[in-house]
């Protein structure tokens, strides 16, 4: 059994990705929270976060063939980790900006049949 990275690489995978994570899903939820409600740029936000909810399912994948192929802890725990993280964040949120997005367009709807009349 060959290791597919060292315990340093996964130290540099876990601080480097880790870090890197964060900073786009803060980066992320801000601009959900200022698009969503004014039902601005729909499609590159949900497509992004299905994007992201299925490299977190690509992730539990590879976690699941580290545990089967008797990889070590630091191999198989970050692709856990990044997985579950992503798949359950940005898969269990997606409904709720999805309707975030809905309620957005039924006020524009709304408004606009207040304008005609």
């Amino acid at each position: 059994m060959t290791e597919w990275w060292t315990s340093q690489d996964a130290a540099l995978i876990g601080a480097i990705g880790g870090s890197a994570v964060g900073v786009l899903g803060g980066m992320f939820g801000t601009v959900v929270g200022l698009c969503a409600p004014k039902g601005i740029a729909r499609a590159p936000v949900l497509a992004t976060q299905l994007a992201l909810a299925a490299l977190g399912v690509i992730m539990l994948v590879a976690a699941a063939f580290a545990l089967l192929g008797n990889q070590p802890y630091h191999v198989w725990f970050p692709l856990l980790l990044g997985g579950v993280l992503l798949a359950s964040l940005m898969g269990g949120l997606y409904p709720t900006v999805r309707a975030r997005y809905m309620q957005a367009e039924a006020r524009r709807m709304d408004a606009e049949a207040l304008r005609r009349g």
